[in-house]
């Protein structure tokens, strides 16, 4: 790998080189270099639980992702789907075949680190998928360095590729391990990746995902088909990705077409022949080709609507991705690359459509599907461009033969589907088995490294000191806590387990520090639903002061403060908010959230990561629930029992209404959350994790125009929102949105400046999976603790 990166470094230099010179050629070449610098836009971003990143190479992968991307949805609803392609034209095809499939497609980074890891940094993606073989060491490597499972499906290396890849089996035996499975095509495949070196328990006959195509879905273009009916051909004849010489001594496919054509041209005066070359840069010359021969031709890029081909004649298909819609309307079909050493090109497409295909002897990239669909006689073959007009001519013919040989192909097609249905159930598991970890910088871990470490020894001193002198409530304490810094959805849940207990007669009382509160009161006590100025509370006791739910006592030390409470009021329960980590406080039950958003709390203590304490505390913990997960984790919870025997739960936020921003006690206007129909909005909070508002406007279908997000507990300034009003307002944008919790921090003038811009906030709730269980579970725990250190 070393010697990997080594090269690329020196090659840097002539890449950049390339990179302008192809720019220079092509615009949209230069337009994309940013996402293949790994530079993505911002709709790509980390998802609720993680996402799947599926690379399809170009126009051939893109094709046949289709159907396992609609697996995938079908498995996993709700997890986003990102595609990256390598080419543009298979941008062009994803853009619009995977348009409700894949979430976002973007350009794959250049296999650079820096590339690669700034990508799976924006994305942390459960699951890489590979499609056949694009082996990039670096994007391998930092993909597993990452957490993320890494799928090769549709695996093939053909005769042509294998000795190559042979000859440098010292470097790709080591880089083949990194895969946790490999799909090949077919048997001789699988045998050549673990020749290779791949671990032959982590090599599999997949089969092959094309053979799962599926014609009925792509319609043929109104505007090509509109053009044959004027046409009226009474053949049609179907050129497929023809392609130029390869070596010396090859034929040039193009010229092979024009020629036989013109021969069967004397004999079928009503055929049509649709000619596809293979590249965009092939279209102007197969058009001057046509010219000088004389042959009458239109172009598919230039039909307005009224044009019909003078027979015999021919229709150049200049475009990209209308072919395999095309199939169908042939009467014959002539496989492009099979006659120049190009390795063949995909012959299931037309095969499905139940049409004789006619290939040369150059398949090698296809080999296993050639070699069946000529042994079951699926396929017309021919030697050299002399037998090419012959074999059109035969299957042009009005006898059986064409139809024989038709049926014969669709009906083996047929028998070998599945493979998509085996790729995707193979990729769910590793999504479900995975957990993403950050990746830190070399720098950071020199620099921030023996901080975290002096923090961590810090932790565990302060830990001992407070546990050994804890006090107690003479009240069971129910403490909702998490290992890391910043949001995990704790004061909802602490909120969800106060009406849980309430059901049951147990009257609580909310315990919280009141972080960022300007007061001069060391403890503030407030009753249910009381008004308080939010900069006196802080923002989180205003949302518990809201639930009305039970008193709330604020201070820097919750047990100072629950004996204030119980001054004035006679909670059977109290709750701390955010109390894991306030070991001055006996506990009965506590409740750990882990953020499936960010599992691991950043990977390492702070600073260089967001740890308060390592996952080790959770041998504390009598419940660990996951907040903001879509699905049950198997991979997450493994790695959680390595620290803990506690039941695990999981809970996800589901958004209830809109509300417009009012100053306290106003009637505020509201909508329901399926209701809201915003327009163009912006949108901004302040949150330990902003990414789990983004990712709630996307679940909603929200786009905003603009976002900004600013620190945790961010008290907002009037110069602050009057800015993001302007510059809502030069996007056209008619609102802002934020959160419960940012609308507490807002300050009195924000009504008087957002006339332009109302300000919006969503109200969410948590939802709990088994919430019986769970609420049960914290009343067994916080009885036998308060049993356990009273004697009651």
């Amino acid at each position: 790998m070393a010697l990997y990166r080594a090269l690329l470094a020196a090659a840097f230099p002539a890449l950049l080189l390339y990179l302008g010179w192809r720019s220079a050629r092509e615009v949209r070449y230069w337009r994309s270099l940013g996402e293949r610098f790994g530079y993505l836009p911002a709709t790509v971003q980390q998802t609720s639980d993680g996402c799947v990143w599926l690379h399809a190479v170009s126009v051939g992968e893109v094709l046949t992702s289709v159907r396992l991307l609609e697996a995938l949805r079908t498995a996993l609803p709700g997890v986003r789907m990102y595609v990256s392609v390598s080419t543009l034209a298979g941008r062009a095809v994803a853009d619009e075949k995977l348009s409700g499939l894949a979430d976002k497609v973007f350009f794959a980074p250049f296999d650079f680190v820096f590339s690669v890891r700034r990508v799976l940094r924006r994305m942390r993606p459960r699951v890489l998928i590979v499609q056949e073989t694009e082996i990039w060491p670096n994007l391998w490597n930092e993909a597993k360095r990452a957490g993320a499972g890494l799928v090769v499906v549709n695996g093939r290396i053909s005769d042509k590729a294998f000795p190559k890849y042979r000859a440098f089996r010292w470097f790709f035996g080591p880089v083949l391990h990194l895969p946790d499975r490999i799909l090949a095509q077919g048997r001789i495949s699988m045998e050549r990746f673990v020749s290779l070196g791949a671990p032959p328990d982590a090599v599999a006959e997949g089969g092959n995902l094309k053979f799962d195509f599926q014609p009925s879905s792509a319609a043929a273009p109104s505007a090509v088909t509109a053009v044959v009916e004027r046409t009226r051909p009474r053949h049609v004849w179907v050129a497929a990705s023809t392609m130029p010489p390869a070596a010396a001594g090859d034929p040039d496919e193009g010229e092979a077409v024009v020629d036989a054509f013109l021969r069967l041209a004397a004999t079928h005066p009503r055929l049509l022949l649709i000619w596809a070359p293979r590249k965009p840069e092939l279209f102007d010359e197969a058009a001057g080709r046509l010219a000088r021969s004389g042959v009458p031709f239109l172009r598919r890029s230039q039909l307005q609507g009224t044009e019909a081909v003078a027979l015999p004649g021919v229709l150049l298909l200049d475009s990209i991705g209308e072919l395999s819609s095309l199939f169908p309307l042939a009467g014959a079909v002539f496989m492009g690359g099979t006659l120049a050493s190009r390795g063949g090109h995909n012959i299931l497409e037309p095969a499905f459509s139940g049409k004789p295909v006619i290939v040369g002897p150059h398949m090698e990239n296809f080999a296993e599907i050639a070699a069946d669909f000529r042994a079951g006689g699926a396929v017309i073959s021919i030697a050299d461009v002399e037998e090419l007009a012959p074999a059109v001519t035969k299957a042009l013919g009005e006898g059986d033969y064409a139809r024989t040989v038709g049926e014969r192909g669709r009906a083996l097609a047929e028998s070998r589907r599945g493979a998509t249905a085996l790729a995707a159930a193979l990729c769910v598991e590793r999504f479900d088995q995975s957990v993403p970890r950050p990746v830190k910088h070399l720098a950071s871990r020199m620099i921030l490294g023996p901080l975290a470490s002096l923090w961590a020894a810090g932790v565990r001193l302060r830990r001992a000191r407070q546990m050994a002198n804890a006090q107690a409530l003479p009240r069971p304490v129910v403490s909702i806590g998490g290992l890391g810094m910043g949001g995990s959805g704790k004061t909802p849940m602490a909120i969800w387990t106060a009406e849980a207990l309430r059901v049951t007669g147990s009257e609580p009382a909310f315990l919280t520090r009141g972080y960022k509160r300007h007061s001069l009161d060391r403890v503030l006590v407030l009753a249910p639903g009381d008004q308080a100025p939010p900069r006196t509370t802080g923002d989180e006791a205003q949302l518990l002061l809201q639930s009305r739910l039970g008193a709330v006592g604020i201070s820097g030390d919750r047990s100072e403060a629950g004996r204030a409470v119980l001054d004035l009021f006679d909670p059977g329960v109290f709750i701390l908010d955010d109390g894991f980590q306030h070991w001055r406080l006996r506990r009965d039950c506590d409740v750990v959230m882990i953020d499936a958003l960010d599992p691991l709390s950043g990977g390492a203590a702070f600073p260089l990561g967001r740890q308060r304490e390592s996952l080790e505390a959770l041998e504390r913990a009598h419940a660990v629930v996951v907040s903001r997960s879509i699905r049950p984790w198997p991979g997450l919870e493994r790695l959680l029992r390595r620290y803990t025997r506690a039941p695990m739960f999981y809970s996800r936020f589901v958004p209830r209404r809109w509300r417009r921003w009012t100053v306290q006690g106003a009637e505020a206007e509201t909508i329901p959350a399926c209701d809201f129909q915003p327009g163009k909005v912006a949108a901004f909070c302040g949150l330990g994790n902003p990414v789990s508002f983004w990712s709630t406007l996307a679940g909603a279908g929200i786009r905003p125009a603009r976002r900004w997000s600013f620190g945790d507990h961010h008290l907002y300034r009037p110069a602050e929102i009057r800015r993001m009003v302007t510059l809502a307002q030069t996007m056209g944008a008619g609102a802002l949105l934020t959160t419960a919790k940012d609308v507490q921090n807002l300050p009195p003038e924000t009504q008087s400046l957002t006339h332009a811009a109302p300000v919006w906030w969503l109200e969410i709730e948590i939802e709990v999976d088994r919430p019986d269980e769970l609420a049960g579970l914290i009343r067994e725990r916080m009885a036998a603790g308060f049993r356990s250190r009273t004697g009651a």
